[in-house]
């Protein structure tokens, strides 16, 4: 893990061991309690060919999923697919086509495509397939809600024994949802900069998030984010002088440098993309060039990128 103070002063390095001195008795730790979905799907088209969807969650119309299918040649209304795994396979068909190249694909009645899923690893981790120890190693200990489609990687650094290291040395936990949807982790596009805004993402935040947080304000302590879903919720749900309030819908809140964090004090996140949305939101959070002085000096001293990488802690 690095440290990187948000302000001033220079990286240094630690381990995520560490985190439990560096929250303080008092603060809130806020995590992100979705759960990733057996979202990817393989088979193959009715014309022939190799063919993989990645499920997006259900869309308007019985048994119909919105998804991104990869196959060769061009999508079309009406266009069939025959996905399987084992000895289970099921039919979908091309019912619609977004401009954004997602497609609708409707299955059997009442069939569940996830029954045939496997984990939707990001594509540089360079499998052919999803392993059985990824179903477990790529969620975190505490996701409890189904509904994402890649995993709030942040959270994947936290076991139950530092969590109960953090509890025993006063360090408060609260828990929202965010459903991770491609907005997330599809590079940023023109149009999102023009707009200004990312596509829509399911959030829920509850009444006892909103009260620990308001707990936090009035005993001085920080409210600390594990990655950058659970900020988009927090930040989205600010209602004033640092509090939040609960609720759920969706949110398109895209934070980019110069915009202004009113909840999260302290951020713990991964190392991120390039283009992403996820490393625009902790370059708006310590400041662009701060960020990339940190990225240079985590290059030149090894640390690992992405999803099942090394972590940063900004504070």
């Amino acid at each position: 893990m690095m440290r990187l103070p948000r302000t001033a002063g220079e990286p240094t390095d630690a381990t995520i061991q560490d985190l439990a001195s560096e929250l303080e008795p008092g603060d809130l730790l806020v995590m992100n309690a979705t759960r990733v979905d057996p979202a990817r799907l393989r088979g193959e088209k009715q014309t022939g060919g190799k063919a993989e969807a990645l499920l997006l969650g259900p869309a308007d119309g019985p048994d119909t999923y919105e998804a991104l299918v990869k196959s060769r040649g061009s999508h079309r209304v009406g266009a069939h697919y025959r996905f399987h795994r084992a000895d289970r396979s099921l039919d979908a068909e091309v019912t619609r086509i977004e401009d954004d190249g997602r497609v609708h694909l409707r299955f059997a009645t009442a069939a569940d495509p996830y029954e045939i899923g496997e984990m939707p690893l990001p594509p540089y981790i360079a499998r052919s397939a999803a392993r059985a120890a990824d179903e477990e190693r790529y969620q975190t200990v505490y996701a409890r809600a189904p509904g994402s489609v890649a995993a709030p990687t942040a959270g994947l650094h936290l076991t139950e024994e530092l969590l109960a290291r953090l509890a025993t040395r006063g360090v408060h936990t609260a828990e929202v949802l965010l459903h991770v949807g491609i907005g997330t982790f599809r590079p940023v596009r023109d149009t999102d900069l023009a707009a200004g805004r990312l596509h829509a993402e399911r959030f829920e935040l509850s009444e006892e998030t909103e009260t620990s947080i308001a707990e936090t304000r009035r005993r001085g302590g920080r409210v600390a984010a594990v990655g950058t879903t659970t900020t988009r919720v927090l930040e989205h749900a600010h209602c004033g002088d640092g509090h939040v309030k609960a609720g759920a819908g969706e949110t398109r809140l895209f934070l980019k440098p110069g915009d202004p964090f009113a909840v999260v004090d302290a951020l713990l996140t991964n190392f991120h993309l390039p283009k992403s949305s996820l490393l625009m939101l902790v370059a708006a959070f310590a400041g662009r060039e701060r960020v990339l002085r940190a990225y240079q000096t985590a290059v030149e001293r090894g640390y690992r990128f992405y999803s099942y990488g090394d972590a940063m802690w900004i504070s």
